[in-house]
Formats: structure tokens, C-alpha cells, sequence
């Protein structure tokens, strides 16, 4: 194929000599027909490169667009969770921001980010101030800052610099990309717009908008069989182990995300690259 490749770009590169060599080869030859001949060959000059211009971006087009197919690969299927591997989820920082004394902060702490209750707003089985109400209940002391913290906490979320470029060459190089990942409505209605690498999936799954959770069995079926997904060709990347854990019990094959070089080398290894 690299062969292939070379000698085809050797004879264009001989066509558009000759083509451009043309207007000078008629001049120089004379003749009644000689400037009809150079005039036509002048405008096919001009004409070549840019018929070869545009039949060089059309073909583009239809590569990414339609990738070519992969025989034979271990895995054809790439499932993203989102926090902490396609976008920083930093809780501890964002919180440590509003400079509350360490008490404060561990009890705060404790009645949002690392409360059940942060867990089970995923879940999407409620209004944001049924959560946020049970986060004050925690620490009924701090009500005011506790629904201050809720209400910013799409802050803790940023974009990755890199998920964007290597969303979309995993899916130049044909694999099928999808989302399967815990998220409650009030942050992904705000945070959605950042998610660019959104719109080149193939099927997205947000916890609240099927009222499951990971690493719940059921949560691994909503995409499996709303995908029509082989979990066998299929790799799963998380930053939580329990999560993980629980693809592999369906028979994903499962990555624990530490950052991006890891998770490629681990992809590396099952094939994709």
C-alpha cells in the first residue's frame, strides 16, 4: 500500500509537469493551430491542479466521514466514562477555593462531595433541591454554604486538552466511541457544552437520564443492548476501579484511567492505536 501510495504521488507529479510543460511545447513548435493549442493548453494548466485540488478534499471528506473498516480487530468498540479521564473532575481544589477553616471544610466535604447523597444525585431520580436538601441535613450548621457549594459545583468540572484530538482520531481510525458515565441533570446541563467530544460518539449513556448507576449491572445492559454492543470487543476506560470491575463482569475488557499516556499504552496492548 505504501508503495502503492508513492508512485501514484511520482505520476502525478509527472501529469501536472507535462500538463504545465505543455503551453511552452506549443509555442515553440509554430503553426497555424499553434495558439488554439497553446490556449487550450494553458487553460487545462490552470484547470489540472484544481480538479486535483477538489477531488483530493472530496475523497478527504468521505474518509473521515465513512472510515475504513477494520478486519479481525480485538476491539471495535471505545467506552468513555467522563469524570477524570475526558474532563477533570476536581472537587477538592474548587472546595479548598472558598478558604473555609479545616473543620468546616472536612464537614462540608462530608455532606456533599463525599456524601451518599452526591452519589445517588446521579442518579437523576429527583429535582436538584431534593439533593441539595438532603446534603443540608448533613450539616444543617452550614446550610447556606452548603447550597452555595451545590449550586457552583459545575465549577469543579474542566476540559482535558487532549480528549478532544484523541477522540477524534480514534474515530478516524474506525473504532465506534461511546459514553457510559454517572452524571446528575443540574451538572450536565451546564457542563454539556464544554463536552466538544460529545458529538463524534456513537451512543452516549448518562446515569441520570436512565435513573441507574455504575457500577450497577444494569447501567453496562442500558448500553449493551441499546447499542447492540459485544462487551468481547469492547474496551471500557474509568478512573475508579469499582467501575471498572463492574464492565468486566459482563465481559468488557477494562482500562483503570491514570492519565492519558497510561491509557494509551494499555490500549496499545488490546490493538488500538
Amino acid at each position: 500500500m505504501k508503495n502503492f501510495k508513492k508512485y501514484g504521488a511520482i505520476l502525478l507529479i509527472v501529469l501536472i509537469l507535462l500538463v504545465f510543460c505543455l503551453p511552452m511545447v506549443f509555442v515553440l513548435r509554430g503553426g497555424e493551430d499553434s495558439q488554439a493549442l497553446f490556449k487550450g493548453s494553458l487553460a487545462a494548466a490552470i484547470m489540472f491542479p484544481v480538479l486535483i485540488y477538489v477531488f483530493l478534499m472530496f475523497y478527504q471528506m468521505l474518509k473521515k466521514r465513512n472510515p475504513a473498516p477494520q478486519k479481525d480487530r480485538r476491539i471495535e468498540n471505545i467506552v468513555f466514562d467522563v469524570g477524570n479521564v475526558l474532563v477533570d473532575f476536581d472537587w477538592k481544589t474548587y472546595l479548598e477555593g472558598y478558604g473555609f477553616p479545616k473543620e468546616k471544610y472536612e464537614s462540608i466535604a462530608d455532606a456533599t462531595f463525599r456524601s451518599s447523597v452526591w452519589t445517588e444525585r446521579d442518579r437523576g431520580l429527583y429535582d436538584e433541591e431534593t439533593y441539595v436538601a438532603q446534603c443540608v441535613t448533613l450539616a444543617p450548621q452550614y446550610e447556606e454554604e452548603i447550597r452555595e457549594v451545590m449550586r457552583r459545583s459545575p465549577e469543579t468540572v474542566h476540559s482535558r486538552d487532549y480528549a478532544l484530538t484523541w477522540v477524534k482520531y480514534l474515530k478516524s481510525q474506525g473504532y465506534r466511541l461511546y459514553i457510559l458515565s454517572n452524571y446528575c441533570h443540574y451538572m450536565l446541563e451546564i457542563n454539556r457544552p464544554m463536552m466538544d467530544f460529545l458529538k463524534y460518539m456513537d451512543g452516549i449513556v448518562f446515569s441520570c437520564e436512565v435513573n441507574k448507576l455504575k457500577p450497577d449491572r444494569e447501567m453496562f445492559q442500558v448500553l449493551t443492548e441499546e447499542y447492540g454492543l459485544n462487551p468481547k470487543k469492547s474496551v471500557f476506560l474509568d478512573d475508579l476501579e469499582t467501575n471498572c470491575e463492574g464492565a468486566r463482569k459482563l465481559g468488557f475488557h477494562a482500562i483503570c484511567f491514570a492519565g492519558f499516556k497510561q491509557a494509551a499504552e494499555e490500549l496499545k496492548k488490546l490493538g488500538v492505536e
